[in-house]
């Protein structure tokens, strides 16, 4: 009896995370869906997007995607992309902002 109620939360478990949304990170909050269609047809992201960058937190996937990379991935994992006129130095696994460089 206790094999089978282990098994059963296990596989409770294990379908809960399969069914959680992927582009979903915690703390991560994605582009307004106005922004998310620009994106979507290759438009420039608008003047003030940038306003959202900060030291320490993770830049939106969908502006990360749009960037350029200007210096590859470094020993630190660190790399350099420029978006919209911005320098951006980063984690490449995370995309935690490290440093804006302009």
């Amino acid at each position: 009896m206790k094999k089978l109620i282990v098994i059963m939360l296990g596989a409770f478990i294990l379908s809960n995370t399969a069914v959680a949304k992927p582009d979903k990170e915690k703390g991560h909050k994605s582009l307004p869906p106005g922004l998310e269609k620009k994106m979507e047809r290759g438009q420039q992201l608008p003047p003030g997007w940038e306003k959202k960058l900060e030291v320490g937190k993770p830049i939106e996937k969908e502006v990360y995607e749009q960037g350029k990379v200007v210096v590859p991935v470094d020993d630190k994992g660190l790399l350099t992309i420029e978006v919209g006129g911005k320098l951006v130095r980063l984690y490449e696994a995370t995309r935690e902002v490290v440093e804006i460089l302009k």
